[in-house]
């Protein structure tokens, strides 16, 4: 059986930022789910050892069927004492860091493939200033160096540790025991299982790397740069589907969204935690929690959570919130907030649903065929049957009955020859 060990209990100051490390998101997803995803196509028996606010992180975690365990800091720190209570139950053990976001199963199972007593991966760097040098010597490792360790020649290796193992259960099981906190940082460190076992003359092999997969996350910086390769594969992973991108690298989909059917998707639109069906969604849209089927959104439309449109032609500046919409047309310059619209209904330009009230929120509820002027107010609560004309301009207040026409202005006054008398000036 293979047993997967993620560590995330750490604080990470260098992200500089009050949530745990781990929280912090790629495409909207916290990056320790995508370690447990892959963790997960690998095998059903994964640890996730956590502490540094604990709560907060297990409440992500334990979405999924994972085992959680709280690291004992004060006596057992670093990531030895984290595998250190860790129940060891796989025949192999892979150790992963909850900062990984962006390492994939399909690698990881090339671990698998290497028959050694420990499977160390070693990323191979253009400029390896400031990372420890791992030793190799005919694919297996000899020594891990830290740099201001390293001799003129040990400076010259490319290699550095990536920071995933892969050991077998009995090696564990030998020299975790073994672990001694005796250092400057007094904590406990997996790579001193490394140098033991080469000095045991067990076999460590290296296994290179992708650099882009096993990048760990440790400051804002990194986690931009991460982001940025996670949404491209999202967006390569939808484009294989089907769905068409104008310009994908101005385009942000996050981790949670997802699209049916052919649809077309415009330059700077942002779609988060949505399902596009079959829809076209023009350039500089937002769409956010979302159902969109069958319609057209935008350009520069914004449709806000809780929102279902259904054949249906949103234009530009139009923002529709928590409301259902189905064969409406609402071309520009309106709010839609709080609604319920049904089919052959035209929303002029300019017309809000009044839906708060300073402490709450009411529906708008409109029926079929209705016509409503630019410029008009419905204030909520308010229900418009089927086959109502609203004049434009009119404050709509009470329920409107089938068929009917509603028109709130006041007369038109007319006052001549104004325009001269107020300039002092003759016509």
């Amino acid at each position: 059986m293979l047993q997967v060990i993620i560590l995330a209990a750490g604080k990470g100051t260098r992200m500089k930022s009050k949530s745990a490390k781990v929280l912090h998101t790629l495409c909207n997803k916290p990056m320790i789910e995508y370690v447990i995803e892959e963790s997960l196509k690998l095998t059903n028996s994964v640890d996730v050892v956590l502490n540094h606010q604990f709560e907060k992180v297990k409440e992500i975690v334990e979405k999924y069927p994972v085992n959680i365990i709280k690291q004992d800091l004060e006596n057992y720190p670093g990531t030895g004492g984290a595998v250190k209570e860790v129940p060891i139950k796989g025949d192999k053990v892979f150790i992963l860091n909850g900062d990984m976001p962006l390492i994939e199963a399909d690698e990881l199972k090339k671990f698998l493939d290497i028959d050694a007593d420990i499977v160390m991966s070693v990323m191979k760097l253009n400029n390896p200033d400031g990372y420890g040098r791992v030793v190799i010597e005919n694919g297996n490792v000899k020594k891990i160096v830290e740099q201001k360790d390293a001799t003129e020649d040990e400076l010259k290796i490319p290699y550095v540790n990536a920071g995933v193992y892969l050991f077998k259960k009995e090696v564990l099981e030998k020299y975790l025991p073994k672990l001694s906190n005796q250092n400057a940082q007094n904590e406990y460190y997996l790579t001193d299982i490394i140098e033991m076992a080469v000095n045991d003359s067990l076999k460590v092999a290296a296994i290179e790397v992708n650099e882009e997969n096993f990048k760990g996350v440790n400051s804002k910086l990194d986690l931009a740069k991460a982001e940025e390769i996670m949404c491209k594969r999202i967006k390569e992973n939808w484009m294989k589907n089907g769905v068409i991108m104008h310009l994908p690298d101005t385009i942000f989909i996050d981790a949670y969204s997802s699209f049916e059917g052919e649809c077309e998707i415009g330059s700077g639109c942002v779609i988060k935690k949505s399902v596009i069906i079959e829809s076209e969604i023009r350039p500089l849209s937002v769409i956010e929690e979302a159902v969109i089927k069958n319609s057209g959104i935008g350009p520069m439309a914004r449709i806000r959570p809780k929102s279902e449109l259904v054949d249906t032609h949103i234009g530009n500046f139009v923002e529709v919130k928590a409301s259902k919409l189905k064969g409406v047309k609402a071309g520009h310059l309106s709010y839609l907030g709080d609604s319920e619209i049904d089919e052959g209904t035209n929303v002029g330009a300019g017309t809000i649903t009044c839906n708060y009230d300073g402490k709450n929120k009411y529906k708008t509820k409109i029926g079929k065929n209705v016509f409503i002027g630019s410029d008009s107010q419905l204030i909520a609560p308010v229900t418009i049957e089927d086959d109502v004309m609203i004049a434009a301009g009119s404050t709509v207040n009470k329920d409107i009955k089938k068929g009917s026409l509603a028109i709130s202005r006041a007369p038109l006054k007319i006052v001549k020859d104004f325009y001269y008398k107020f300039f002092g000036r003759n016509n």
